[in-house]
């Protein structure tokens, strides 16, 4: 009985420690670039300025370029930051760059927005 209690307090200490890390990256890597939770290919802006917090592709560019959109609860971490967008939503940012999808990328592994009109650029960590 006695051990099972102490496993019982050190599951609870592990578990508090655990939510005490840092939280997991919004993105990750596949084939090279940066990808979102749906396994799709992110996307840079060259019009973007890192670290002004704040995109460009606003209105028909956003409809084309789905922003990566961040949760009302999700903080910053590391390469990740979030920009507020001109509608006030939040948007994720690598390196100060905001993120984005590309609507003409219809699975996991497409990259063919890569080098659209030399402006747009798979995100690469």
């Amino acid at each position: 009985m006695k051990s099972l209690m102490s496993l019982a307090l050190a599951t609870a200490l592990l578990g508090g420690c655990a939510s005490m890390l840092a939280p997991a990256a919004p993105a990750k890597m596949a084939d090279g670039v940066l990808v979102g939770p749906n396994q799709m290919t992110l996307y840079t802006f060259d019009r973007d300025a890192a670290g002004s917090g704040k995109s460009v592709c606003n209105g028909p560019c956003a409809t084309n370029w789905p922003p990566f959109m961040a949760g009302a609860s999700d903080k910053a971490a590391g390469d990740y930051s979030i920009v507020t967008r001109d509608d006030g939503a939040k948007q994720w940012a690598f390196k100060g760059k905001p993120l984005y999808y590309w609507v003409r990328d219809t699975k996991p592994g497409d990259k063919t927005g890569d080098g659209f009109n030399n402006v747009w650029r798979a995100a690469k960590p």
